[in-house]
């Protein structure tokens, strides 16, 4: 029997990169990430219920807690945060290489709380990116997509899952998440 904190597991709705809704699956947490019809940018939405919920009921009025924008050639362009007041920052500079000489699939950034995290791609089998912290690359979250072979019922079967001590960064664990895969997809 497990007597610790229950990681926060999101179902990744979709799958897609663009457009999804990230629903904590104990109905704590429920987050959107949807592109901007306007322009080459990304918006993370807190959306306060289930996306089965609202997907077709609500209109559409939030503000977005994070935009993401990406130049008009899928470059990388610009964070920021509406807990930081809107500031700006480089994508460049937010999500550092690890090494010089590595790819570009395994990046640093430092979180509001002090510490800097590194996201990795399928470092740990079975998963397809990691987060990881300290000298010990302790695991504070994963996103894990369904293998083509398994069936899913009623579920996308892709999951980002955050440990609970690390919870209030879920929204940059989200919005570095996205970063990661948009520069993998498009092998920047």
């Amino acid at each position: 029997m497990y007597n610790g904190p229950l990681p926060y597991i999101f179902e990744d709705r979709t799958g897609q990169l663009y457009a999804s809704d990230f629903d904590d699956m104990y109905d704590r947490l429920f987050y959107r990430v949807t592109r901007d019809p306007q322009r080459p940018s990304m918006m993370v939405y807190d959306m306060g219920r289930r996306a089965s919920r609202h997907r077709d009921s609500l209109p559409f009025s939030r503000r977005p807690i994070a935009i993401l924008e990406f130049k008009p050639d899928q470059s990388l362009g610009s964070i920021c945060y509406a807990s930081n007041g809107n500031v700006a920052v480089p994508m460049n500079r937010y999500l550092r290489r690890t090494s010089m000489f590595g790819g570009s699939l395994s990046r640093k950034f430092m979180g509001s709380d002090g510490r800097e995290y590194r996201w990795s791609h399928r470092s740990i089998q079975g998963q397809e990116w990691t987060c990881t912290t300290g000298t010990e690359n302790f695991v504070v979250a994963h996103f894990d997509l369904k293998p083509a072979d398994v069936p899913a019922y009623d579920v996308s079967g892709n999951t980002l899952t955050i440990f609970e001590q690390f919870i209030h960064l879920s929204v940059e664990m989200l919005a570095s998440l996205t970063i990661m895969r948009h520069i993998a997809q498009h092998n920047l």
